[in-house]
Formats: structure tokens, C-alpha cells, sequence
């Protein structure tokens, strides 16, 4: 919204400065930060009076879990609320693929938050049926790959991005709305299997978002796709101004699920997110890197699909439990020695994926 005031510079004033993709970023950051702060208390105390008992526990969860009843559920709301409100005042609303990218974090949020609220009004953990949240996820990523492939560049529509080779493209025709479906369903429900402990899903989430906010940057440059030998998607740098609200939101938002956390995401933040990382990557054609620089997410989802496909093959468990990190839990490791480590790994995996950048 704020980009309109360049209409009213003459080129060497300070409206000169919404030009700028790095400008309105740090505007985004900070506008979605300070909004965490101001209202995630409030948000906290009214969710806290609507859910009485707050998220139901699992009983048979790690047995530490069952401290945290009554810590109220659907923080994500505060993220959505705080990305929301920064992207629209400070990105480009003309730019398809940032349309994109907030179609499927809000379409992917209401998802989450029917679920959390089937959740908290029953009180017990089932929700909404699994099949309908898969269900109303394919059509909304469905939706998301045809716009994609629509903006994209004709020498790009319907391309799957090769990483470590230059100018590699593997024509997908046909498929490419299934496999975009895939990586953005896939992406959220990665992210949702992850969201477990305090402070574990969301910073992972800010790590990836800020690696594949870069490389939205870099291949929406010109110059900076012919240095780095990768494909030019024109428009895709206005996605920065979108990551950079969304870690501001995060940011403002861990500031209350730190350790004991004060609020829980919820399927409201932990699906919205994970579908927004998932658009982002389909819209800089980046899908196969978002599968390194979330690898964190990507290995949490393949411990619950091992361990049951496993399970009802042997009637035995390879892990203690599923997803891993409750594994580790059970093996005794401390909830903030896992979230710590786990924080590590994400970070190491997003900077292997910047490395895709170059390395070609």
C-alpha cells in the first residue's frame, strides 16, 4: 500500500525510498514485530478466557506434556494478524505472486483454525477429519500452481528448476499443478508435524522463510540471476517483503511461546506457514531447495510416515515415538536441549540451501 507514495516523488525525496524492495523489507519486519508485541498479550488473555481449558493434551504423549494443560491454543493468529497487516502495508499489492503467497497462508490459516477450534470446543484432539483438511489443502494449492504457472515466464510455466546444474529444467507439462500440490501440501503438514514443543516449529519456519526470502530476492533481480546462473522470475523480489513480515510476526510471536510457552500456533499458524513456505518455493522455482532448507520439516514428516508404515507392517516401532522429536524426548533428551538443536540444524540446512545459489 505504502508503494503508492512513490507516485508522489519527484526522485530525490524520502518517497523515493518505497522504491525499494530492501526498504519496505525492514518496514514489513518491523511493523510485523512491534504488532506482536502490542497485541500478543491481549490476544493471549482473550484466548485464554474463550478456551477455558485451553488445547487438549495428549495422554498418551511424552508425560512431560501433560504440565501444559490449559495453555491456551490458535497463536497463530497473532503471526497471520502481524504478517497480514505488514505485507499489505508495505508490499506490492499489484504483484501476482504475492497475492499468491497470502491466498495460500490465509486458505491454509482457515484450515487450521477450524480445526483448533473443533479442538478446543470438544475438548479432545480429533478436530476437523483429516481427510477434509487434505481435502480443502489440494484445492487451495491447486488453485496456487495454476496461478503460478499462469504468471510464470512462457519459457518457465510448467518447469521444475534443476539446483547444482545451470539452465536445467525438466518440463513437468500436465504434472506441474500435481507436484506443486504435493510440495505445498506436504510443506504444511511437515510444518504442522513439527510444531510439538515450545519454540520448535516457529523458529525452524523464520530460518526457512529468510533463506528462501533471499532467494526470492535474488531471482527477481536480473543481474543477480546472470551472476548466480539461475533462472530470472520477474516480480518474485516483492516476496522478500512478505518473509520479512512473516519473521517480524514470528519474532513477536515466540516472544510468548518460549519456554514454558505461553500460547500454543496451533494448526492456525503451524499449516499457514508451512503452505506459505510452500507457495514461495513453487513461485521462484525453488521447490526441490525448499526440501534442503526445510529438511528439518521434511525429516519429521518421514518419521511419522516410517514409523507407521512400519508399525503396520512389523506390529514394531522404530522410534519410541513419532515425529522424532518426541523420540528424543522419551529418550530423556530436555524439551530446551531438543528445540536448541533442532534450531541448529535448521540453520546449517538453510545455509546449504543458499549454497544452491551459487553452486552450479
Amino acid at each position: 500500500m505504502l508503494f503508492w507514495l512513490t507516485e508522489l516523488s519527484d526522485g530525490g525525496d524520502v518517497f523515493n525510498l518505497f522504491r525499494y524492495i530492501t526498504f519496505r523489507a525492514g518496514g514489513a519486519f518491523f511493523t510485523a514485530l512491534i504488532f506482536g508485541f502490542i497485541f500478543g498479550r491481549p490476544l493471549i488473555n482473550l484466548l485464554r478466557i474463550k478456551q477455558g481449558r485451553g488445547q487438549p493434551i495428549r495422554h498418551d504423549g511424552p508425560e512431560g506434556h501433560l504440565a501444559k494443560a490449559g495453555t491456551p491454543t490458535m497463536g497463530g493468529l497473532l503471526i497471520l494478524s502481524a504478517l497480514v497487516v505488514a505485507t499489505l502495508l508495505w508490499a506490492r499489492l499489484d504483484n501476482p505472486y504475492v497475492i499468491m503467497v497470502l491466498f495460500v497462508t490465509l486458505g491454509f490459516g482457515a484450515i487450521g483454525f477450524a480445526d483448533d477450534y473443533a479442538k478446543v470446543s470438544k475438548h479432545n484432539t480429533d478436530g476437523v477429519s483429516g481427510k477434509i483438511r487434505f481435502g480443502l489443502g489440494l484445492i487451495i494449492a491447486a488453485i496456487a500452481g495454476v496461478w503460478a504457472a499462469w504468471y510464470h515466464p512462457d519459457a518457465l510455466s510448467n518447469q521444475l528448476a534443476m539446483p547444482f546444474f545451470k539452465n536445467t529444467l525438466l518440463n513437468l507439462s500436465i504434472f506441474f499443478v500435481p507436484f506443486t500440490m504435493i510440495v505445498i501440501v506436504g510443506s504444511a503438514n511437515a510444518v504442522n508435524l513439527t510444531d510439538g514443543l515450545d519454540g520448535l516449529a516457529i523458529m525452524p519456519v523464520m530460518i526457512a522463510a529468510g533463506a528462501l526470502g533471499v532467494i526470492a530476492y535474488a531471482v527477481g533481480r536480473v543481474d543477480f540471476t546472470e551472476y548466480l546462473d539461475v533462472h530470472y522470475v520477474p516480480g518474485t523480489g516483492e516476496i522478500f517483503v512478505f518473509t520479512s513480515a512473516l519473521i517480524g510476526g514470528g519474532l513477536g510471536f515466540l516472544w510468548y511461546n518460549a519456554p514454558p510457552a505461553a500460547v500454543f500456533m496451533g494448526d492456525t499458524g503451524s499449516l499457514a506457514l508451512g503452505g506459505a513456505l510452500g507457495a514461495i518455493a513453487v513461485a521462484t522455482k525453488h521447490e526441490i531447495v525448499l526440501a534442503i532448507v526445510g529438511g528439518l520439516f521434511v525429516v519429521e514428516a518421514l518419521s511419522v510416515i516410517i514409523q507407521v508404515l512400519y508399525f503396520k507392517r512389523t506390529g514394531k516401532r522404530v522410534f519410541l515415538m513419532a515425529p522424532i522429536h518426541h523420540h528424543y524426548e522419551k529418550k530423556g533428551w530436555a524439551e530446551p536441549q531438543i528445540v536448541i538443536r533442532f534450531w541448529i540444524i535448521s540453520l546449517v540446512l538453510a545455509l546449504i540451501g543458499l549454497a544452491t545459489l551459487k553452486v552450479r
